[in-house]
């Protein structure tokens, strides 16, 4: 890893000059251009005081981006799973390494999900086509198409389709759960 080219990268991502940087680390526009150019490289505790003031740690500035994480993914890479009236596909593959996962949810007439039991996260979602009833403990919230949920994960809770149509539910939960 070339250490001038991250800082570079991380500077220029603050939007701050070189002498910026310089300035808030007291030292020099010129040693920051050298340390930019892989002229010189920096001390251990100079480096940590550039990260800081880079607003990274020494473990996030020296990890090495994975090029293998897709970042586009197509019908191809999603996987489904239908269940009794409902049917899950997922979106993203492998989502339970991230910190959300967005899910398409078909929900056929008259049918509903399983109920859901509490638990840690939050959950959103946003009504594609048709409308739902999303039942959270005692309280029934209606939802239509164009229209978005948010709420808690720490309540009983499940979707129903109560028309005589099929629905779509993008749905993202925080931490992955499903």
């Amino acid at each position: 890893m070339k250490i001038g080219k991250r800082i570079r990268e991380l500077r220029a991502l603050h939007n701050l000059t070189q002498e910026e940087l310089a300035n808030r680390l007291e030292l020099s526009k010129g040693y920051i251009s050298q340390l930019e150019n892989d002229l010189t490289e920096p001390s251990v505790s100079t480096l940590e005081d550039i990260v800081l003031a880079l607003g990274t740690t020494l473990s996030d500035f020296f990890k090495e981006e994975d090029s293998t994480v897709p970042i586009v993914y197509t019908k191809e890479d999603y996987f489904v799973k239908e269940y009794d009236g409902y049917t899950i596909t997922w979106l993203v593959t492998n989502a339970q390494k991230n910190e959300m996962e967005p899910i398409l949810l078909t929900i056929l007439p008259n049918h509903q999900t399983d109920n859901d039991y509490p638990h840690e996260g939050q959950e959103f979602g946003y009504v594609l086509e048709g409308e739902i009833t999303l039942s959270l403990d005692k309280h029934i919230y209606r939802v239509k198409k164009g229209e978005t949920f948010y709420f808690d994960s720490t309540k009983n809770h499940f979707l129903k389709n109560n028309k005589n149509k099929e629905c779509k539910v993008l749905w993202i939960s925080s931490p992955p759960n499903f």
